[in-house]
C-alpha cells in the first residue's frame, strides 16, 4: 500500500511539488485536509495541474475537509473565518493515499492540537521534506525530534533543491532516518519534467 503523510521543515519549501510528484509516480490519491487561503492557487489545484496527463495515470484529488478563506495557520484562519475545526473530520480515508500537511510539523490545527499530534493519531508513515539551503540541518533535526517524541513513524527524508552533500548526509545520520532522495528544482515545472526528475532521483520501490 502507498500511504504516506507529507510534512515539511518549514512553509514554502516545495512539499506540494514533492506530493504531486509522488502522487503522479504511484497513482495514489492526494488529500490536503485543511486549505488555508483561497484567493491564490490552492495546493490541490497545484497538484492536479502537475499530475500526469494520461487519464490512466492521473491520480485522484480528494476534497479538502476544510477550505478556509484566510491565508494563515489553520488555527487562526479558522477563528477569523468563524469555523470550528473538528479533529474527527480530519481522519484520513482508507487505502492508498498521499496526505499533505500545512507548513511544518508543529503548525497548530487548533489552539490545542498540532499537526504532529494528528500524525501521531493517524500512525501513517511520514515523509519529511527538507530544503537543502542554509538552516536546514537545525530545522530538519528539530522536526525529526518532534515527530519521534510523539511516536510518529518516519518513513524517510526527501530533500528539495540544489545538491548539498554534507547536509544530505549529516541530517539522516544524526536523525537516524533514511535519505529517500533529492528532488532538484524543476524548470519549467511541467507534469513531464516533474515526473522525469522524480524518476531520476528516487527509487519508486521505496514508496510501495
Amino acid at each position: 500500500m502507498t500511504r504516506f503523510v507529507i510534512t515539511g521543515t518549514d512553509t514554502g519549501i516545495g512539499k506540494t511539488i514533492f506530493s504531486a510528484a509522488l502522487a503522479g509516480a504511484t497513482g495514489a490519491p492526494y488529500w490536503k485536509p485543511i486549505q488555508s487561503g483561497l484567493e491564490e492557487e490552492t495546493d490541490s489545484e497545484v497538484v492536479k495541474k502537475l499530475l500526469p496527463l494520461a487519464p490512466q495515470q492521473r491520480g485522484t484529488i480528494l476534497a479538502e475537509a476544510y477550505r478556509l478563506q484566510t491565508p494563515a495557520s489553520p488555527h487562526l484562519a479558522a477563528e477569523i473565518d468563524d469555523v470550528t475545526i473538528d479533529p474527527d473530520a480530519l481522519t484520513p480515508p482508507p487505502g492508498d493515499l498521499i496526505v499533505e500537511g500545512a507548513g511544518g510539523a508543529l503548525v497548530p490545527v487548533t489552539r490545542t492540537l498540532l499537526y504532529a499530534d494528528l500524525f501521531a493519531r493517524w500512525h501513517i508513515p511520514v515523509i519529511v521534506c527538507a530544503r537543502t539551503s542554509l538552516g536546514t540541518i537545525n530545522h530538519s533535526l528539530l522536526t525529526i525530534e518532534a515527530l519521534k517524541s510523539r511516536g510518529v513513524p518516519i518513513h524517510g527524508l526527501a530533500f528539495l533543491g540544489d545538491p548539498v552533500p554534507d547536509s544530505e548526509a549529516i541530517i539522516p545520520g544524526i536523525g537516524g532516518v533514511r535519505r529517500l532522495g533529492r528532488l532538484p528544482i524543476v524548470a519549467p515545472l511541467t507534469p513531464d519534467n516533474l515526473a522525469a526528475a522524480f524518476a531520476a532521483n528516487f527509487d519508486l520501490a521505496d514508496f510501495q
